[in-house]
C-alpha cells in the first residue's frame, strides 16, 4: 500500500539535532492540540473497561493506579505522571518526586538520571505502547472501516484507563530538548500515520473519501479532546461506546454516499454473495 502523503509537518524529518526542543509539532497522534492552561481534568477512572473491540484489538494496559507489586522503576514512573499531570513538568521539583514515591534525592537520581530523562522514558514507554497495540490493529485482517473503529476503541481505552501519563504525553512533551524532543516525535507521527493508513486503505477500497492530513487530524482531534470531558466512573457511556459514537460521526463524513447505511459499512461482493 503506497505511503499516505502530506501528514507530517515541514520540519518534522529533519536530522539535525538541536540543543533547544523544536516548536512544537501541529501533530496529534498522541496530542498537540491540547493547550497547557485548559481546565481540570475529571477523575481518573478506577476501573477499565474489559470489552474488546471489533476485531481481535489489544487491552489498553494497567490503570494509573498503582498495582499489587511494582518495582521502584515502575513506582517512580506512576508518581511522576501523577505529579506532573497535577502540576506541569516545570512546576514540579525534584525533592516533591522524590517525597511522592519514597525515595531520598540520591536514590532517586539513581534510578531517573535527571528530571528530564524521567519525562523522556515516561513519554517514550507510553507513545511506544500505544504504537504497538495500534499496529497490531493495523496489520489484521480487518475491512478499513472496522480497523478504524478498532484504533478509536484503543486510543479512548487508554485515555479513560492511563489518564495521567495521557496528559504528561499531550501537554508536557515540548519540554523535552535534543536528541530526545526528536525521538520522541518521530514515535509520534508513526502513531500518527497509523490512522493516516487506515484512512488510506478505506480510500483504496472505494469506500473513504479522503486519507490527507485534514482528515487524519480531525479523527484524532476528537479522539484525543476526551482526556478533557469523559470520565469514565461516571457513566453512564463506556470507552468503547465513546469511540464507537466518534467513529461513526468520522465515518458519516468520510464514507463515500454509496456506503452510508446507518453508519455500517456496504458489504463487498464476496461478503454479499454469502448473505
Amino acid at each position: 500500500m503506497p505511503k499516505q502523503q502530506g501528514v507530517r509537518a515541514a520540519g518534522s524529518t529533519a536530522t539535525t539535532e538541536s540543543s533547544q526542543a523544536p516548536a512544537e509539532l501541529p501533530h496529534t497522534a498522541i496530542g498537540d492540540d491540547v493547550p497547557a492552561d485548559s481546565d481540570p481534568v475529571p477523575g481518573r477512572p478506577s476501573e477499565e473497561s474489559t470489552a474488546q473491540p471489533d476485531g481481535h484489538a489489544p487491552e489498553a494496559g494497567a490503570q494509573d493506579q498503582a498495582p499489587a507489586e511494582e518495582s521502584t522503576h515502575e513506582r517512580i514512573l506512576r508518581v511522576a505522571a501523577e505529579v506532573f499531570a497535577r502540576k506541569g513538568y516545570h512546576g514540579t521539583g525534584v525533592a516533591e518526586l522524590g517525597d511522592a514515591a519514597g525515595l531520598k534525592r540520591g536514590a532517586l537520581y539513581y534510578h531517573i538520571g535527571s528530571k528530564e530523562d524521567l519525562l523522556y522514558n515516561l513519554s517514550k514507554r507510553h507513545v511506544e505502547e500505544a504504537l504497538a497495540r495500534g499496529k497490531r490493529v493495523v496489520e489484521s485482517d480487518l475491512h478499513p472501516i472496522d480497523k478504524l473503529r478498532a484504533l478509536a476503541r484503543e486510543h479512548i481505552k487508554t485515555i479513560a484507563a492511563r489518564r495521567d501519563e495521557v496528559i504528561v504525553v499531550l501537554r508536557e512533551m515540548h519540554a523535552l530538548t535534543g536528541k530526545r524532543a526528536k525521538q520522541l516525535a518521530e514515535l509520534r507521527h508513526q502513531h500518527q500515520d497509523l490512522f493516516a493508513q487506515v484512512l488510506q486503505e478505506g480510500v483504496d477500497a472505494g469506500v473513504f473519501r479522503s486519507a490527507d492530513s485534514v482528515a487524519v487530524m480531525s479523527v484524532l482531534g476528537m479522539l484525543n479532546w476526551t482526556y478533557v470531558w469523559f470520565d469514565a466512573t461516571k457513566g453512564p457511556l463506556t470507552p468503547e461506546q465513546v469511540a464507537d459514537k466518534i467513529t461513526d460521526i468520522a465515518l458519516y463524513g468520510q464514507l463515500l454516499p454509496t456506503q452510508r447505511r446507518s453508519g455500517k459499512r456496504k458489504p463487498n461482493s464476496a461478503e454479499a454473495d454469502q448473505e
